[in-house]
């Protein structure tokens, strides 16, 4: 679900310090392009779009499972078919964020 090498990886590149404010913000961005999911579920071109930034969102904070989602939803709407399921899509992203603030104090308590 969460790739900790590249938690910790992005964790030693930008400091712990900005770490927390980094991770607050991509956990905002991503709720925000959920939350415009719904309005791209017959638009391949934005769907697309969409899933890139996902993609390329969760993979930078070790989202594996997500990214791993987005990834082939973006494939398949550059086809032109958009295959996510948006519902499963979300729940996804609820789990994972749970089980990574939740770990990433264990992990990484200081």
């Amino acid at each position: 679900m969460i790739d900790w090498a590249r938690a910790a990886e992005l964790r030693n590149e930008i400091g712990t310090e900005d770490f927390d404010e980094v991770a607050e913000l991509f956990l905002m961005e991503v709720e925000d392009a959920l939350s415009r999911l719904d309005a791209a579920k017959h638009e391949p071109e934005q769907m697309q779009e969409l899933m890139h930034f996902l993609k390329g969102s969760a993979l930078n904070l070790g989202f594996s499972d997500l990214s791993d989602i987005c990834s082939a939803a973006e494939s398949d709407a550059a086809q032109g078919y958009i295959t996510v399921d948006v519902a499963a899509l979300k729940e996804l992203y609820k789990r994972s964020r749970a089980f990574f603030e939740t770990e990433y104090t264990l992990r990484f308590a200081a």
